[in-house]
């Protein structure tokens, strides 16, 4: 797994301001502002879902959502050629089902760790659980992430407003 700093292709962008829009959305229902894409390997959208944590449990985050999907859609060489794009860095329930539903990469806009810091600027200084890097969950497959810019700012905003 990768710890050097990473490129976004122009790919990486697109589907990245996919997740940015849902988790935009998302904020607009009501919910956490995250997004996510889960794109296969001819770069081909598979599926895309945001946070409904309003709308059914807390449970219901876009990762479970997409690796549930993946399971349930995809053989095991698809999964593990298929990449999960997501606005913010995996908690670990959502690493954890990345990596049991062994899809191949993700790609997160914003970290864990920056999530943290925002949550602070906010007032909110405990969470039900300890934030881990995804790189400490997922044993195989490539992580990517975080990455600075534009659709950073934006995620972040988005993030502050919630």
């Amino acid at each position: 797994m990768s710890q050097e700093k990473d490129q976004l292709s122009k790919q990486d962008k697109y589907f990245l301001e996919m997740c940015v829009n849902l988790a935009e959305e998302a904020l607009k229902a009501g919910d956490k502002p995250f997004g996510s894409v889960l794109v296969g390997e001819n770069e081909n959208i598979l599926a895309t879902s945001r946070n409904r944590i309003n709308e059914k449990t807390v449970l219901a985050h876009p990762e479970i959502d997409l690796a549930q999907w993946a399971c349930d859609n995809l053989d095991i060489e698809e999964r593990q050629k298929a990449t999960l794009y997501t606005s913010g860095e995996h908690c670990p329930m959502c690493a954890g089902a990345h990596a049991w539903a062994q899809i191949g990469e993700l790609v997160f806009l914003s970290s864990a760790e920056q999530l943290t810091d925002w949550l602070k600027q906010k007032g909110v200084t405990e969470s039900p659980i300890n934030f881990v890097p995804s790189r400490d969950i997922i044993n195989f497959g490539k992580v990517r992430g975080p990455f600075e810019g534009e659709l950073f700012e934006r995620i972040k905003s988005l993030q502050l407003k919630a």
